[in-house]
């Protein structure tokens, strides 16, 4: 693997960007400005945590099943860290459903 504009390898950064969910996205979306890769993996750590985290403020707000919907989002929140994570790790540009895909529109409409 190739290092990133950070001086660490693309498969490091990548991880990292998922290490405090949408904060290092955020983090290593504005630092970075070379890697495609770790761009990617950036913008899909920002996009999917933060709607994750929105989501999960809304839910409280609903009587009875909120807190239920809640634990899910949770759970879903803590797969998608593990796999995002386990993925950049390998060097593999994975794409979690839904985001994925904007996500890679996203990283590569940005200016390098």
């Amino acid at each position: 693997m190739n290092n990133s504009s950070t001086g660490l390898p693309e498969n490091v950064a990548a991880t990292l960007s998922y290490a405090v969910f949408w904060i290092s996205g955020l983090v290593f979306l504005l630092v970075e400005k070379r890697s495609r890769f770790v761009r990617f993996h950036a913008m899909q750590s920002v996009m999917v945590f933060g709607i994750l985290a929105l989501a999960n403020i809304v839910v409280q707000f609903v009587p009875f099943v909120g807190q239920a919907v809640g634990v899910l989002v949770g759970l879903v929140t803590v797969a998608a860290w593990i796999a995002g994570m386990v993925q950049a790790w390998q060097g593999r540009l994975w794409k979690m459903p839904i985001i994925g895909d904007e996500a890679e529109r996203q990283a590569d409409r940005m200016v390098v």
